[in-house]
């Protein structure tokens, strides 16, 4: 169905996307542009066909200021809470790009979307929560084949978002996201690049038949 380039570029779209933070242009990010990224977002798969998610768009810069000092308080209650070895190679990460990214996009996760009998969702709830993280993907995904950079924003408290968005129980906010057009992408993930954590080798993560623990079966050996 796909031509040997479609899906070379999509390999390449999914091996070179990355969690951005200081590589935000500060450029304006189309109207257009916004609109096509959401659409993909929108396209994602979703429990018994619900599609249980929303976008809210904040580009206000008062409002934008608000939530990243917000989210500063977070960062830095997490940082005290650190030992110091480990505080010491977290203070360069930059954590959010909020301001720099010119958009900030809250992705909301309503579990009563589709009323009380959604097929799919019976035996496991958290099928609908995935649902609304694979339209975070999606958005990531059309993104970077858009050339813009995406940040997901975790250091905030989930009812300082919510009154911030204007949602109530049981809508919630699952993601803050900074979409924006940006100077590059880097090779090496942030987090690998300033020594916080190493990523798995494929190996260590596929198994046959049944799971194995890695740690185990090197004991064992």
């Amino acid at each position: 169905m796909f031509s040997t380039e479609a899906r070379d570029a999509l390999y390449d779209i999914i091996r070179m996307r990355r969690d951005v933070r200081a590589e935000f242009s500060g450029d304006r990010l189309p109207e257009d542009v916004l609109m096509r990224v959401l659409r993909a977002a929108h396209h994602a798969p979703s429990v018994g066909n619900t599609q249980p998610w929303d976008f809210v768009v904040v580009q206000d810069e008062q409002r934008l200021s608000q939530f990243a000092e917000h989210v500063a308080s977070c960062r830095q209650a997490f940082a005290d809470s650190l030992p110091e070895d480990r505080k010491s190679t977290f203070d360069p990460i930059k954590v959010e790009g909020i301001v720099e990214s010119g958009t900030g996009i809250v992705v909301t996760y309503d579990p009563e979307r589709g009323g009380k009998h959604i097929l799919g969702r019976h035996t496991i709830d958290e099928s609908g929560l995935f649902s609304a993280v694979l339209a975070i993907q999606n958005l990531w995904l059309a993104a970077t084949a858009e050339g813009l950079g995406v940040g997901w924003v975790s250091f905030y408290e989930e009812d300082f978002l919510a009154d911030f968005i204007g949602v109530d129980t049981p809508v919630r906010p699952i993601a803050w996201l900074c979409v924006g057009p940006v100077t590059r992408l880097q090779e090496v993930p942030d987090l690998e690049r300033f020594g916080w954590r190493r990523g798995r080798p494929l190996e260590e993560a596929v198994h046959r038949d049944r799971f194995e623990s890695r740690d185990r079966a090197r004991q064992e050996a």
